[in-house]
C-alpha cells in the first residue's frame, strides 16, 4: 500500500479520474440483467464477504488517485461496469471514501449484463446543474436491437467554473476489432453531437470526456473525435510497449482515456487549466509474480477468483484554478 499522509493538500489543484472497475455488482438477482455469474451459489461464488473486500480495495485506489500530486481524493470519477445504484451507495460509503462528500449520477442503461457509466463527484467542490443519458441505436445482424451502456453527459460548476463531463464505456472488442468498429464508431458519433449541442448553446463551453472507449488514441473512432471537436488527447503521448491501461496477450492497451477541450490548456486569470495527466498504474494494482507480472491484479481471471482490484488501471488529469 501507499502513504500519501505527508503531502499537503493544493486547495488550487483538482483531479478528474476515469477507473473501469470490473464488474461491481451487488450479491442480489436482477431478473431485469444478466448477473447470474455473480451471486453466491453461482460457480463465481461472489459472496457478500468478496463484495465488501472489492469494495474497499476500490475505495482504497480512488481515494489516492491523483493525491501524490494534490493531496487529496479526485473531485470527480467516471466509473464503467457498475450494476446500479445500490453498488454505487454502497462504494461511496466504504471505508476509505464515506469521508470523501461523494454522491453519484447514474441512469440504469439496457446494456444485456446490466453494467452502466456513473459518475462520483465530491460535492464540496462540484455542483450538478443537469444530468442526461444518451443511447445508442445499435442492430445485431439479425436487425435486432443490440443494446450497450449509455453515454452520461453531467454539467455542474467545478471549484466556480462551469464544467461539462460526458462518460463513457464504448462496445468491446470481444467478436473482432474490425467487426465491432462500426460500434464505437457510433459511440464517438453520439459524443460528437453532445459535445456540438453544448457549444451551440456555449461556445466557450468547458467539456471533459472520459471513459474505456474499448479503442486506442491512435483509433479512428478517437481520432475523429478530438480532431472534430477542438479536443486535446493529454492521454496519446502515456501508452507504450511496457504501459497502458489494459493488458491482453501479453500486450498494452490503452483504453482508458481523457480528453479536454481546447480551453483548458489557455493559461489565463480566474481560469481552470490542465496541469498533468498520467496513468495511476502504482505497484499494489499490479500481480508481483508470475508471468503475467506487472499486468492489472484483477478480482477474477475467468471463473477463478484472484481478489483483487480491476483489469483495467485508472486514467486521470490534474486541473489547476488559476487565481
Amino acid at each position: 500500500m501507499i502513504d500519501y499522509s505527508e503531502i499537503p493538500v493544493h486547495p488550487s489543484l483538482h483531479t478528474v479520474a476515469f477507473y473501469n472497475v470490473e464488474n461491481l455488482f451487488d450479491i442480489f438477482d436482477d431478473k431485469t440483467t444478466y448477473d447470474n455469474d455473480y451471486l453466491p451459489r453461482a460457480d463465481k461464488r461472489w459472496t457478500a464477504k468478496r463484495y465488501k473486500n472489492k469494495l474497499r480495495k476500490l475505495g482504497y485506489v480512488i481515494s489516492n488517485i491523483g493525491r501524490k500530486e494534490n493531496g487529496k481524493h479526485p473531485a470527480l470519477v467516471g466509473l464503467a461496469e457498475v450494476e446500479n445504484a445500490k453498488v454505487l451507495k454502497d462504494l461511496i460509503a466504504s471505508k476509505h471514501l464515506e469521508d470523501s462528500h461523494y454522491n453519484y449520477v447514474h441512469y440504469d442503461s439496457k446494456d444485456e449484463r446490466g453494467i452502466d457509466v456513473a459518475l462520483l463527484y465530491d460535492q464540496t467542490v462540484f455542483t450538478v446543474e443537469a444530468s442526461e443519458n444518451f443511447s445508442l441505436e445499435l442492430y445485431n445482424d439479425a436487425g435486432l436491437p443490440d443494446y450497450t451502456r449509455d453515454v452520461l453527459l453531467v454539467s455542474g460548476v467545478l471549484d466556480g467554473f462551469k464544467t461539462h463531463v460526458i462518460v463513457n464505456h464504448w462496445s468491446s472488442r470481444r467478436e473482432g476489432e474490425r467487426e465491432t468498429e462500426h460500434k464505437r464508431m457510433a459511440g464517438s458519433n453520439k459524443v460528437g453531437e453532445i459535445i456540438s449541442n453544448l457549444k451551440l448553446n456555449d461556445p466557450d463551453a468547458k467539456i471533459i470526456v472520459i471513459g474505456d472507449f474499448n479503442d486506442d488514441p491512435s483509433s479512428t473512432s478517437i481520432k475523429r473525435l478530438v480532431s472534430g471537436f477542438d479536443l486535446f488527447n493529454p492521454m496519446e503521448t502515456l501508452r507504450s510497449f511496457t504501459r497502458g491501461t489494459s493488458k491482453h496477450r501479453r500486450q498494452w492497451f490503452l483504453f482508458d482515456q481523457i480528453f479536454i477541450s481546447r480551453n483548458f490548456s489557455e493559461t489565463k486569470e480566474n481560469g481552470l487549466a490542465f496541469e498533468k495527466a498520467n496513468i495511476f498504474d502504482e505497484d499494489f494494482l499490479k500481480l508481483a509474480t508470475g508471468k503475467y507480472k506487472g499486468s492489472p491484479f484483477r478480482t477474477y481471471v475467468g471463473k477463478k477468483y484472484q481478489g483483487g482490484y480491476s483489469d483495467h488501471f485508472p486514467v486521470y488529469v490534474v486541473l489547476k484554478k488559476e487565481d
